[in-house]
């Protein structure tokens, strides 16, 4: 039973590492199509605020509890999320 608990927690560690890099990578679609278009019709402003925040605070709590999978993670989707934030701003109608 103890190696099956053992197995089931490094599965899901890799699978928590692939989908925190997933999490950023979601983002870079949309800001290829915003800078393509260089439109932002349809995107709210205070939507992707509220993500770098969400993201800013998850980092905070990944560094005070030492989880560096998370923090590394949230730094690569705060990245992303932040380049669709700013292309916004950059290209608002």
């Amino acid at each position: 039973m103890l190696s099956y608990f053992l197995w089931f927690a490094e599965f899901t560690e890799i699978v928590f590492g692939i989908s925190m890099f997933f999490n950023a990578a979601l983002f870079i679609p949309q800001a290829i199509k915003i800078y393509r278009t260089k439109t932002t019709k349809g995107l709210s402003p205070a939507t992707f605020i509220g993500f770098n925040i969400i993201q800013i605070f998850t980092i905070l709590h990944g560094y005070i509890h030492q989880d560096y999978l998370l923090m590394f993670g949230f730094i690569l989707s705060l990245v992303s999320c932040g380049i669709v934030t700013f292309l916004i701003f950059l290209y608002r109608e």
